[in-house]
């Protein structure tokens, strides 16, 4: 440091304009009130408002003994200009400040990681200029004076090399240890329901001191600039190890999935993944009030602060498959391709609309491999789980990964047409991209959709379940309470630093259990299998398993030929017959009493009813019919019969298919083996299908009685009965009796279960032996590569080599333990892997496998802005201007929860008046 600048840094410390004011607006506060005791003297946390009293009293003789120092600036700046000012400053440090971090661990670890008071006490000042402030521990806060050496670029930079992070870019006069920040990133990712205001207070009561506002907001801002600083070193030793591609960590993330291995056995699925939207992570919109009470834009304050991660997905790159919308398309599934739809509220984006105008971000969109590693995640911004979400992942899974991925999705069946008539649809195919269903959320899908995507059905799937994303979604809800009004960069950050946390330390640390619970069960169900099913393929008379695989596909076909339409003749003959009807029966008087109130809907029914007598008589010059049909005519009765008919058989058609879909479910439940959640889960499908069959039992019922002659009629305590296929009567009278095909039997159902159970384990065996492998050879391999890149920077760069350290122990700590685990693999009954290393098929830079060859990486300080007396300087943030901040931000809190709370009981009063209005129809 120059002479110059030391002289600068004096003089920013002595100058006291720059001094934290505690000055507020006192422009109506009459001093007089406060001597003759009508009114209290206001004290604020920084003090000096004894000395504003005694400079009103003194006036001129108060400025000639005090000089300059009864001049007070005031303060005009507004919260955001102090927000923006404040963020721009720091980010210009960051280089500075980064570097000093770096040497600062260093030094640490070699003193045997003292805290900082430790180390304060005992050291010995070193010559150079001194620094006063307050720094705050987790147990202590304390004045101290903090040197500046002539090595120190700034202010701060010179704070962070004694283990402090400021509060303020300029002047700082409260700083927190690193040690403190450190434990709160921890405990606030091992309990995401740790805030910073719960952390501050408990420090608060630690040091046997009252908590104020300001302390959070200060406790913040250092703790934003720690995260940031953290990213900065991330990104160096990423670069440093040549693995800063866009790519890198998604390639790499999971070993399992990725680190192929050369002349390994080829798996059906290259990588399995799961996805899902989630809408607990919301975050409110702040808004402001017109003048008439209407929301306006929004009021979010901005705060310069943008965050960038390769896990997220922009919003732009999402945007872009807005056009591939269903809505936008056209393309939407009839109910002969999908099922399933209206079973699902991600199936019906309206049902969420009106949180629109309350949430910004609605939730979040992720995608995770079958081991639990988060692969991607993209905020839901104002809308439901639109298909826009899925597609934007899939693209980029596609980009990164190629050919041979399967993707589950608890509404796949949905999905899959909509991905196939989307602008992705020839790349999907050509690369050979499943859409598949979870098995726990396809329990609950029509039984056709569960014979094409279930997972129990799907060759080389495994014992797979593809239901990953609710397991990570019950962990990660515990961010909600804390991201419900944060800003958009800190949302974002949380969420990135969350996955990021549970990534390395919980889904890494518990990869090998994973394999080991995996490989265990899939053992199992094999004896179970080889024990059982000989025995019950003895009592149905089978010789053979492949009819297990004709089973399934006659039970396709019979499906698919009862939920088909009826011929075009049909269609024809109903048009015809509803058309005469409307002709004979619909007069000009009635439209006029039912549009009575409306007279353009009037107008509107006639131009349908022309158009309709077109559409009639074009009928009748085809079908050569003379004499317009009357009732009285043989033919229309011949085509009210068939009509009749008709209904008659959809109806019992729709009946049949949801008491089948029941009794298989029924059977499911019922099963020994069958998981408590599950069964909840299936019960509850159960409920609302029961709705469905109470619906359709009345229209069979009403159908049955027209018939002529009537047909048998049926109650409700009669279907709910049924228990198998074989007690119910009414399927005699369909068109196929599907009690009486093989498929059908109770025994028969359980022995395909057991079968195709079988399947999928000896399936998940040889999946497992290949990720063993994989892990095996990873663990050897990146543990090489990271001593040898340590090696090398010990010489280039020891601050660099022990962060690198640093790195290498995050996941290498759990090493031991899957080492350990996987020979417990081994000695299980059963093995047929190897745990032998591979040879790593990618040898490119940055790969495990690869020769180390580093870059050292310097952080550049040579444009850092020095401070300068003469330009205008960034004041430090008073603690009146912090405690305005947490204020206003709890009072924005408190008013959208309250009307959170409004709307949960208006949804809450609307759906008791829909369930209401199906009760009355039913």
């Amino acid at each position: 440091m120059t002479i110059d600048e030391r002289r600068t840094l004096e003089a920013l410390r002595d100058d006291p304009a720059l001094l934290p004011s505690s000055e507020e607006d006192t422009g109506d506060f009459n001093f007089g009130d406060v001597w003759n005791g009508t009114e209290s003297l206001p004290i604020s946390h920084a003090g000096g408002e004894f000395s504003d009293l005694a400079r009103d009293v003194l006036g001129d003789v108060w400025k000639i003994q005090n000089g300059t120092r009864g001049v007070r600036r005031v303060d005009n700046r507004t919260r955001r200009d102090r927000v923006l000012r404040r963020n721009e400053a720091f980010t210009k440090q960051i280089p500075a400040m980064t570097d000093a971090y770096l040497g600062w661990s260093l030094e640490k670890s070699k003193m045997g990681h003292r805290s900082f008071f430790d180390q304060f006490y005992n050291e010995e000042l070193d010559e150079g200029s001194e620094w006063a402030m307050t720094v705050v521990d987790a147990f202590f806060a304390e004045k101290v004076i903090l040197k500046i050496s002539s090595t120190d670029h700034t202010v701060t930079s010179a704070l962070v090399c004694q283990g402090v992070l400021p509060c303020s870019p300029i002047s700082p006069v409260v700083g927190i240890t690193i040690e403190a920040l450190e434990l709160y990133r921890v405990a606030h990712l091992r309990s995401p329901h740790l805030s910073v205001q719960a952390f501050v207070k408990t420090m608060s009561d630690l040091h046997g001191v009252e908590f104020h506002r300001h302390l959070s907001r200060q406790f913040s801002i250092a703790f934003d600039l720690y995260l940031q600083i953290r990213r900065c070193v991330a990104a160096m030793v990423a670069k440093a190890l040549q693995r800063d591609s866009p790519n890198w960590r998604l390639k790499h993330g999971c070993p399992a999935c990725s680190y192929v291995l050369a002349n390994e056995e080829q798996l059906t699925f290259k990588m399995l993944y799961a996805m899902d939207g989630n809408d607990s992570l919301k975050r409110v919109l702040r808004r402001s009030l017109d003048d008439d009470d209407t929301l306006d834009i929004s009021s979010e304050l901005p705060t310069g602060q943008i965050f960038t991660s390769d896990r997220y997905l922009s919003r732009t790159f999402i945007d872009q498959f807005i056009r591939d919308l269903p809505s936008a398309t056209g393309d939407e599934s009839t109910p002969a391709d999908n099922g399933c739809k209206g079973r699902w509220k991600n199936m019906d984006d309206t049902k969420t609309k009106k949180a629109w105008g309350i949430y910004d971000e609605t939730g979040v969109f992720v995608a995770v491999c079958r081991h639990g590693f988060c692969l991607l995640v993209a905020d839901m911004v104002q809308s439901g789980e639109l298909a826009k979400y899925p597609l934007a992942v899939v693209a980029r899974l596609l980009d990164v990964f190629g050919d041979g991925l399967g993707g589950g999705y608890d509404i796949g069946c949905q999905f899959k047409v909509t991905l196939d008539n989307s602008s992705l649809g020839p790349l999907v195919r050509s690369l050979n991209h499943t859409c598949l269903v979870g098995a726990f959320h396809g329990h609950a899908h029509r039984r056709l959709c569960q014979l094409f995507s279930l997972t129990t059905y799907i060759k080389g799937l495994g014992i797979e379940d593809l239901e990953t994303c609710e397991r990570t979604f019950s962990k990660s809800n515990s961010l909600a309470s804390s991201l419900r009004y944060a800003s958009v960069f800190h949302r974002q950050q949380a969420i990135d630093s969350y996955f990021e946390h549970n990534d390395d330390f919980e889904v890494y640390g518990n990869l090998s259990d994973f394999l080991h619970n995996n490989y265990k069960q899939a053992l199992d169900i094999l004896a179970n299998g080889n024990a059982v099913l000989p025995n019950m393929m003895r009592d149905l008379g089978v010789a053979d398993d492949t009819i297990f695989e004709r089973w399934l596909d006659e039970e396709k076909a019979y499906l698919k030929v009862n939920m088909k339409a009826s011929s075009i003749a049909l269609d024809t003959a109903m048009a015809m017959f509803s058309m005469d009807s409307h002709h004979e029966t619909a007069s000009y008087d009635t439209q006029v009493r039912t549009t009575r109130k409306a007279k353009s809907t009037r107008r509107h029914v006639v131009e349908d009813y022309e158009r309709n007598l077109k559409l009639v008589q074009a009928l009748e010059c085809k079908l050569e019919v003379i004499t317009r049909w009357v009732p009285e005519d043989a033919e229309w009765q011949k085509a009210g019969r068939l009509v009749a008919n008709r209904r008659y058989q959809r109806a019992l058609d729709c009946l049949e298919g949801l008491v089948v879909a029941r009794i298989f479910e029924l059977t499911k439940m019922n099963r020994a083996g069958t998981g408590y959640k599950l069964c909840k889960h299936i019960a509850k499908a159960l409920q609302t299908r029961s709705v469905a069959i109470r619906s359709a039992l009345n229209t069979y019922n009403t159908v049955a009685t027209a018939m002529s002659p009537p047909r048998q009629t049926l109650k409700w305590e009669e279907v709910v009965d049924y228990a198998f296929l074989a007690d119910f009567d009414l399927l005699r009278n369909a068109r196929a009796d599907v009690s009486q095909v093989p498929w059908s039997t109770p025994g028969a159902r359980s022995a395909m279960d057991l079968y195709f159970k079988m399947c999928r384990a000896q399936e998940e065996i040889s999946h497992l032996n290949v990720e063993i492998c994989r892990l095996v050879t990873s663990i050897r391999d990146e543990d090489n590569y990271l001593r040898t890149c340590e090696d090398q920077l010990m010489f280039l760069s020891p601050a660099l080599a022990h962060q690198l350290a640093i790195h290498r122990n995050t996941r290498g700590q759990f090493n031991a333990r899957h080492l350990k685990r996987l020979h417990d693999i081994s000695t299980l009954p059963g093995f047929s892997g190897t745990l032998v290393p591979g040879l790593s098929a990618r040898m490119g830079l940055g790969e495990s496998a690869s020769v180390p060859d580093v870059i050292p990486v310097y952080v550049s300080t040579d444009n850092i802005p020095t401070d300068n007396p003469s330009s205008p300087v960034l004041r430090a943030d008073t603690h009146e201007d912090l405690d305005e901040e947490e204020r206003e931000d709890e009072i924005a809190e408190e008013v959208y929860s309250n009307l959170q709370d409004v709307l949960l009981v208006t949804d809450d009063f609307a759906r008791l008046e829909l369930n209401d209005n199906l009760v009355d129809l039913s």
